[in-house]
């Protein structure tokens, strides 16, 4: 099996609010958005940033963006005025990310799920 990067398939966007943080997934074609909505799941994500994020991961669904939206609550240290971090928003999280390798199965080409 071949493995790909996330950003190969997908760009991302994220930002912060308080102590939370958000990152849109977004896929390049239909193909790439179903095998998001197959692999990328907030379980998967909560792993990705297991060393940042302590509190949950919730995954939204925006199909007709060929998107998946992911909050990451408790990744911030409290938030750019709490917190003890260096850079506490999430502005670099969605690079960090696409970063994240996934399997491509077989009966599916890079081809198929890039522009």
């Amino acid at each position: 099996m071949t493995r790909i990067r996330l950003g190969d398939i997908a760009h991302a966007r994220s930002g912060d609010k308080g102590d939370g943080s958000n990152v849109g997934v977004i896929a390049y074609t239909e193909a790439g958005f179903r095998l998001l909505r197959q692999e990328l799941t907030a379980a998967r994500v909560k792993h990705h940033f297991s060393a940042i994020c302590l509190g949950a991961v919730d995954r939204f669904e925006v199909p007709n963006l060929k998107a998946l939206n992911f909050i990451l609550h408790d990744s911030l240290g409290g938030g750019g005025s709490e917190s003890v971090k260096s850079d506490a928003q999430g502005k670099t999280h969605g690079q960090a990310l696409l970063r994240m390798e996934l399997d491509l199965p077989g009966d599916i080409s890079l081809a198929d799920l890039t522009p």
